[in-house]
């Protein structure tokens, strides 16, 4: 029986027995009769190692983060699989591309020759873990490793520096005669743990293959760009946006597929002479919807002054943003809490398409205790902010019932004060005012050269109109017009 359970394990390589234990003549009986039952046995990192091949880029001198993110789009011709090291290292999983260009020496010359094109002088070196590669490219050795039995020899002659360990440490090692790779794997584990960390460690574990080594996809950002070739000039706007229709169903179907949504849209409009036209286009939320946007752009578009004919039209979304569609609410929005932000986005989108996107303001609240200075003009949040802002943030503005009636701010505050004539030491406006409230003094900015001392009273005039005035402090003591509550 003992024959027949080991030629069994032989056979499957990557199964065991479960039956561990020594064969007796008890035993022998009912595995006769019994199928043998195997259980699974995980590959070891050495055997995961061997199944891939990483090649190492590193290009020396590189001083733009920008040149090493477009190298990486550009091997993702060779490989889905790459890495960016920075920052001077590029990583590529190349075993299955290998037969599609002529082996590594084929390989080798392709991305030798895309590090030229942004005129970068490379170091290439292949190896089964993507460290190991990266090391000993940076190491200045062109190695070219693919058995993983090989790779702890051909590492032990590179320096420790091509580790970019701290210096701190390289130099502790250098001052016990430690000054290669091969020379550091020699040294007992614990010990070197306990004295130099554990990082460094797990770094030679993923160097040799004995831990994974997982390494962060790179990839490209997206973009939408459409050029359209027009058949003949075009001058009127309805036409110029039927030509558009294409480009903005293909847009939409570009977004959906990837469930994103565009906050920025460009039209480029090229005439046979002038300068091209460039027409932008400013939403107030994400939006993926073709038609929505077509429309929209419409709008724009009939704001525009057209140089010239239109020959071509170039349709470009350079930021795309994170979007999933919001379920629609069963209330109409207004009633029984519906949501009002799709209404309200669309109402800002066409206001800013029509009237253009500096006509439309925010408002966003500032610290500060001066009170012109409490507020500023901003763009329009997003729908998503407008819903996440704190009712305390709309209380320190609004008139609510929860402040004191003397800490409370009207709703309309004017961008300067207004002065008041005074007549028996009360202030008029449109007639006396009648003062309702006990003084609420501000002090501050005297750091600044912008001090101000002001006692701050609520008011109601002849009309009944409730206005927030204030009496400065400072001779001649003049009374102003600050604010209109609501």
């Amino acid at each position: 029986m003992r024959p027949r359970i080991i030629q069994a394990a032989a056979e499957g390589a990557d199964t065991l027995p479960a039956a561990a234990a020594p064969v007796t003549a008890g035993t022998a009986a009912g595995l006769a009769g019994a199928p043998l039952r195997a259980v699974p046995r995980s590959p070891p990192p050495a055997a995961l190692a061997a199944s891939e091949l990483w090649a190492g880029v590193y290009l020396p001198g590189l001083d733009a983060a920008d040149k090493l993110a477009q190298l990486g789009g550009r091997a993702q011709r060779f490989t889905p699989r790459v890495s960016l090291a920075p920052p001077d290292g590029l990583l590529l999983e190349v075993k299955g591309s290998l037969q599609l260009f002529g082996g590594i020496a084929g390989l080798r010359e392709e991305l030798t020759n895309e590090c030229r094109r942004l005129h970068a002088r490379p170091v290439l070196a292949f190896a089964p873990t993507p460290l190991a590669a990266l090391t000993a490219a940076r190491a200045g050795r062109a190695l070219v490793i693919s058995d993983a039995a090989q790779l702890t020899g051909q590492l032990a002659p590179l320096p420790l520096s091509a580790l970019r360990w701290p210096e701190e440490t390289l130099a502790r090692l250098a001052r016990t005669g430690v000054r290669t790779i091969g020379a550091v794997l020699r040294l007992p584990r614990a010990g070197f743990a306990r004295r130099f960390g554990p990082a460094q460690l797990a770094t030679l574990d993923a160097l040799t293959g004995r831990a994974s080594d997982v390494r962060a996809a790179f990839h490209v950002r997206e973009r939408f760009r459409r050029r359209c070739e027009l058949d003949c000039e075009l001058a009127d706007h309805d036409r110029l946006l039927a030509t558009l229709a294409p480009l903005f169903a293909a847009l939409g179907d570009f977004l959906t597929a990837r469930q994103c949504g565009v906050t920025e849209l460009e039209c480029l409009l090229v005439h046979r002479h002038p300068p091209a036209t460039r027409c932008v286009l400013t939403l107030a939320a994400p939006c993926a919807d073709g038609q929505r946007i077509a429309a929209l752009f419409g709008e724009r578009l009939n704001t525009l002054q057209l140089r010239a004919a239109v020959r071509a039209c170039e349709l470009r979304a350079d930021a795309l943003t994170p979007h999933l569609p919001g379920s629609r609410c069963l209330w109409q929005p207004g009633e029984h809490g519906g949501n009002t932000a799709e209404v309200t986005d669309g109402l800002i989108e066409r206001l800013r398409a029509r009237l253009g996107a500096e006509a439309v303001q925010g408002l966003t609240l500032r610290e500060g205790h001066r009170p012109e200075g409490a507020w500023a003009m901003t763009t329009p949040p997003p729908a998503g902010r407008r819903r996440t802002t704190p009712a305390a943030a709309v209380d320190a503005v609004c008139d609510t019932s929860a402040c004191e009636p003397g800490l409370r701010r009207p709703l309309w505050i004017l961008p300067a004060p207004q002065p008041l004539t005074a007549r028996g030491g009360l202030p008029c406006w449109r007639g006396p005012l009648r003062l309702m409230s006990e003084p609420e003094r501000i002090e501050t900015g005297w750091w600044d050269g912008e001090d101000i001392a002001r006692d701050y009273y609520t008011a109601i005039d002849t009309h009944g109109v409730r206005v927030w005035v204030f009496r400065e402090r400072a001779a001649p003591h003049g009374w102003f017009l600050h604010g209109v509550f609501g």
